[in-house]
C-alpha cells in the first residue's frame, strides 16, 4: 500500500495542541468525534493513518485524562447499530469501556442523554450500575437552543447532575453521532465554573479537514460516510470573517456555532472562539505527505459508501435522500462502480458460473474469485482461493477433506435446521483450522489469512450475516451489489 499520511506526526501535533488548550484554560472538556478505536474510515482515506491513533494519543496522556462516555437513550431504545462492527451502540459502549480500561485509562462514568424514562434506557442503566459503573442521566435541556438565559441557569444545564472529575483533561466520547457529547461538555463547564473551576471546551475531530479544499476527495469522502445524516461540508464563514482565511467545516457545526458561542460566553464571561474551526483540534491536513495517494484512496471510499448505501436502502436502513446524496458525490468526481477493481471480475465470474460470486484483490494487485457451490458459500470459496494463491498451493488441491465437510453440512441441515448446507466462511475457516493440525497445506493456508487484512472484495449479492461478520473480522473491505441472496426474508 502506498503511504500518503504521517501518523506519527499527526499524533505529535494533536498532543501538542491538546496540551496547549489545557494550559490555556486550566481544565479542558474535549469532545472526541469519530471513533476512539479502529478508525477504519480515516485509515482508508488517509493511507498510513494509524487506526488506533486516537487511543494511542489518549494513552500517552492517561495520567492527565479521564473519560466520560455518552449514549443517547433514543439509540438504546431503538437498538441502533454501529455498522462497521454489527453491534448495538449499547454493546459498543461496553466494548469501549473494556478496551479503554485495559489500557489503564480512567473511566469516569457513562451519561445517558435525551433521557425520557425509556424502559430500555432504565434497564441499560441498571445493567451498567450492577457492574460497578457510575451512570448519570441527562434530560433535554430546557430552553435549548435559543433561550441562552434559561440554558445557562439552574433550570437548564443546572438541572443535570454534576459529574465530579479530578483531572485536567476530560475526554467526552460516544459510540456514534447524535449521542449528546456537546451538551454533556457544556453542562459540565457550567457546573465547573459555578464551582469556581476554570474550564472550557474543544473538539477533537478528524473530518472534514479544515485546511484542505472544500471539494477535496478526502472531504467529500466524509460527506459520503455521513450521507444518512445529510452532513454537508461548507466554508466556515465565521472563520473567514474573523481571520480572512478559508476553512472547511460541516453544516451542523456551523449552524450550531452561534448558539455554542453564546452559551460559552454566558458561562465564561468572555469570547474564547471566533469560529467553529477555532473550537477544533485538527492537525490532519498538516500530515498529508502524498496528496495523490490520499485522493485516490478517498475516491475508492466514496465508491464503497455508494455501494453500501444502496444495500442499506434495500434493507430499509436509510431513505432515498442518502442514496441521492451518494449519487451526487459520485457524479461530482465522475466515479462509477466499475472504477472499483474487484467489481467487474466478480460479475464476470458470476456470469460464467451462473452463481453468486465474489472477487478479492490481493496485496500484490492480483485478483482472485470464487463462486457459490453446494459445499461452500461464495465468500468461503473466494477466501480459500485467495489463501491458496498466497501460499502457492495448487488451485485443484483440497484444503478440507470431504469427510470433514459432509458431517458439518449434515449437522447444519439435520440438527441446527439451517436451510443452507453450504459452509459459510466461518464454518470453512474452523474446518480448515482442524485440518491444519495434520495437513501441511492447510497449515500454510491458515498462516496466510492475516495477509488478507486491508484487501478489497466485492460480492454480486448481499452477504449472509455470518459471512459479512467474518469478513469484517478479517479486516477485508467488502462491498456488495444491492441484490438479495435469496427470496427468503430471514437472512440467517
Amino acid at each position: 500500500m502506498e503511504i500518503g499520511f504521517d501518523s506519527d506526526k499527526y499524533i505529535q501535533m494533536q498532543t501538542e495542541q491538546i496540551l496547549n488548550r489545557i494550559s490555556q484554560f486550566g481544565k479542558l472538556y474535549l469532545e472526541f468525534g469519530g471513533k476512539l478505536f479502529d478508525d477504519m474510515h480515516a485509515a482508508r482515506v488517509l493511507p498510513g493513518f494509524d487506526k488506533s491513533a486516537k487511543i494511542k494519543l489518549l494513552t500517552a496522556l492517561k495520567d492527565k485524562a479521564e473519560l466520560i462516555m455518552c449514549i443517547s437513550a433514543a439509540d438504546i431504545e431503538r437498538n441502533k447499530i454501529r455498522a462497521d462492527f454489527g453491534i448495538t451502540y449499547g454493546s459498543e459502549v461496553a466494548r469501549l469501556i473494556d478496551n479503554i480500561s485495559a489500557l489503564g485509562i480512567k473511566i469516569n462514568s457513562v451519561v445517558i442523554t435525551l433521557f425520557e424514562d425509556q424502559q430500555a434506557a432504565i434497564s441499560y442503566k441498571a445493567k451498567l450500575e450492577n457492574r460497578g459503573l457510575k451512570v448519570y442521566v441527562h434530560r433535554k435541556t430546557k430552553g435549548y437552543p435559543y433561550d441562552v438565559n434559561t440554558i445557562v441557569s439552574d433550570e437548564g444545564y443546572g438541572a443535570n447532575p454534576y459529574i465530579e472529575t479530578t483531572r485536567p483533561l476530560v475526554v467526552v466520547s460516544a459510540p456514534g453521532p447524535g449521542s449528546g457529547k456537546l451538551a454533556t461538555c457544556l453542562s459540565q463547564i457550567y457546573h465547573e465554573n459555578k464551582r469556581g473551576v476554570k474550564a472550557s471546551y474543544a473538539k477533537f475531530e478528524t473530518f472534514p479537514i479544515w485546511n484542505i479544499p472544500l471539494l477535496h476527495p478526502v472531504n467529500l469522502a466524509y460527506e459520503a460516510a455521513t450521507a444518512d445524516l445529510q452532513d454537508v461540508n461548507q466554508v466556515d464563514t465565521f472563520h473567514f470573517d474573523a481571520y480572512g482565511k478559508m476553512a472547511v467545516n460541516y453544516n451542523r457545526d456551523i449552524e450550531v456555532f452561534p448558539v455554542v458561542k453564546s452559551i460559552l460566553t454566558k458561562i465564561l464571561g468572555n469570547i474564547i472562539y471566533q469560529s467553529p474551526t477555532d473550537m477544533g483540534v485538527n492537525m490532519a491536513g498538516y500530515c498529508i505527505t502524498n496528496d495523490e495517494v490520499c485522493c485516490n484512496a478517498a475516491k475508492q471510499e466514496i465508491i464503497r459508501r455508494y455501494l453500501r448505501g444502496y444495500c442499506d436502502l434495500k434493507n430499509g436502513l436509510v431513505d432515498e435522500k442518502a442514496t441521492e446524496r451518494l449519487e451526487f458525490l459520485m457524479s461530482k468526481l465522475s466515479l462509477k462502480p466499475e472504477d472499483r477493481e474487484v467489481y467487474l471480475p466478480s460479475h464476470v465470474k458470476a456470469n460464467k458460473s451462473n452463481a453468486n460470486a465474489m472477487a478479492i484483490q490481493l496485496p500484490d494487485g492480483s485478483i482472485v474469485t470464487g463462486k457459490r457451490s453446494e459445499k461452500m458459500s461464495a465468500p468461503a470459496s473466494c477466501i480459500f482461493n485467495a489463501v491458496k494463491k498466497l501460499a502457492n498451493i495448487k488451485h485443484h488441491e483440497n484444503l478440507i477433506l470431504p469427510e470433514i465437510i459432509s458431517p458439518i453440512s449434515e449437522l447444519k441441515m439435520n440438527v441446527l435446521h439451517d436451510r443452507d448446507s453450504a459452509l459459510s466462511l466461518e464454518d470453512a475457516l474452523l474446518a480448515l483450522s482442524i485440518c491444519a493440525s495434520t495437513d501441511e497445506a492447510a497449515k500454510k493456508a491458515i498462516d496466510q489469512i492475516k495477509n488478507l487484512e486491508g484487501c478489497e472484495a466485492h460480492s454480486t449479492v448481499m452477504l449472509k450475516d455470518v459471512d459479512e461478520d467474518t469478513i469484517r473480522k478479517l479486516g477485508i473491505n467488502a462491498t456488495c451489489d444491492a441484490k438479495f441472496l435469496s427470496n427468503y426474508l430471514f437472512n440467517d
